[in-house]
């Protein structure tokens, strides 16, 4: 094959084969594509677009690309779960033990952050004494043993999805449906799992600000996990604001604590229940959606999911007295507060905002050498539809860099809307794709 001429067809808009699309992620992977021609490609691909064809198999040529996971040693329906990405999104940490806490047996990998804040492995990191790197083996036994374990990504696992993704951020050819959704699929898929539960996040905070992008988003990706066998359902959620009320890495790992031990926010709360609810189905635990979020509240109430979480964090090495014991947690040594300058009503509080605010204290890493700082963030004390006075407390700013935490709170001030009236909180969950 001639890679030319694959730039070619796809520029004058011809859709790919499946052997045209292996041999160019083959090629790629081994060094002997250069980047430039590759480039080309993604740039025709954005203009030309992607056909569902296309789509599914460009996802299986970079799902088989590297490793893949073998979870047959697990028993039970294996059941992952993927959020797009938002702002003080911590419900795997929630969504994990209670659906282990059901029965579900949940060996989950998960990527470090590279935005607003850490991913989920470096939340975990804030305990100390947490692993996230485990023998396949240990990792194996550990789900079969606890129910549950969540480790690093490896970087044997889909590199054709690396060395594209990469490319695509210089590139200008990040913003494509299909190829967004083939790199979050072909992780997913070679991660092993039986069925997949996304939640794709909606509003100014999250890759997707529009509705109609969401939707077809998750269309995409649920044709996609359906088409590979595995049964996948997508759960539309607001990112219009930040989701809970702590934004950074260990601030919300006791977000997630507290949320365990029924103290938690309320939207945390019911999208954790929701979508732990929608694993337990899928997994076979439940005969519908419904009697699964039944189930996972009962498992909230009744403290087996606060149980499962310190099992599990006791198993990869951490220190469980965290659970009870917030202060063992890294510390800030700079704590500010923002304060209302008028009364009012909170009308809008921009997601975006707060995260780029966060990510300034030093809560995120800008590029994939920064080091975080896992007890920086911040914690609102209101949200969309809070009254408000003069003086009172709008968030608390943590960090170790004074210039930093001052530079973030700058940020945030903006993001805080405030008016005249009341306005009704934004809707949480906005549509189920796939059932």
């Amino acid at each position: 094959m001639n890679m030319v001429e694959i730039i070619q067809k796809k520029k004058e808009g011809k859709p790919l084969n499946r052997e045209e699309i292996r041999w160019f992620i083959t090629g790629y992977v081994a060094g002997e594509i250069p980047d430039y021609q590759v480039s080309a490609l993604l740039m025709a691909i954005c203009f030309q677009g992607l056909t569902k064809e296309e789509t599914v198999e460009l996802t299986e040529a970079m799902r088989y690309s590297g490793d893949t996971i073998d979870l047959s040693s697990i028993e039970g329906i294996k059941v992952d779960k993927h959020s797009t990405g938002g702002v003080g999104d911590k419900t795997t940490l929630v969504v994990a033990p209670l659906a282990a806490a059901c029965g579900l047996p949940i060996a989950k990998m998960s990527g470090r952050g590279l935005g607003f804040t850490g991913g989920t492995v470096d939340k975990m990191e804030s305990i100390p004494g947490f692993r996230i790197a485990m023998e396949p083996e240990e990792f194996l036994n550990q789900v079969n043993e606890v129910g549950m374990a969540v480790i690093g990504q490896t970087a044997h696992i889909t590199p054709a999805d690396k060395k594209l993704y990469a490319l695509r951020d210089v590139t200008a050819t990040v913003d494509h449906f299909g190829l967004i959704a083939s790199s979050i699929m072909s992780k997913k898929l070679a991660a092993g799992s039986d069925a997949i539960v996304l939640d794709v996040k909606c509003g100014d905070g999250a890759f997707m600000e529009k509705m109609e992008d969401a939707v077809t988003l998750a269309e995409i990706m649920t044709e996609i996990g359906n088409a590979a066998g595995r049964r996948t359902v997508a759960v539309i959620t607001e990112m219009g604001q930040p989701l809970g009320r702590a934004v950074g890495n260990s601030l919300e790992v006791v977000e997630a604590i507290d949320t365990l031990k029924g103290k938690g926010p309320v939207d945390i709360t019911q999208l954790s229940e929701k979508l732990a609810g929608m694993m337990i189905y899928l997994g076979g635990k439940a005969k519908s959606p419904e009697e699964g979020c039944r189930m996972a509240e009962e498992a909230l109430k009744d403290g087996r999911g606060l149980k499962k979480f310190r099992e599990f964090v006791k198993a990869q090495g951490g220190n469980p007295s965290v659970i009870d014991d917030a202060s063992l947690f890294p510390a800030a040594t700079v704590k500010n507060q923002l304060l209302a300058e008028q009364d009012g009503y909170i009308n809008r509080l921009e997601a975006k905002g707060i995260g780029l605010a966060s990510q300034h204290t030093g809560a995120g890493r800008a590029t994939k050498e920064e080091e975080i700082d896992l007890a920086a963030g911040i914690y609102l004390h209101k949200k969309v539809g809070d009254p408000v006075k003069v003086g009172e407390v709008l968030a608390d700013f943590f960090g170790n860099d004074e210039a930093r935490v001052e530079a973030a709170m700058k940020e945030a001030k903006e993001a805080f809307v405030i008016g005249c009236e009341p306005v009704a909180p934004p809707e949480l969950i906005k549509q189920i794709i796939g059932l």
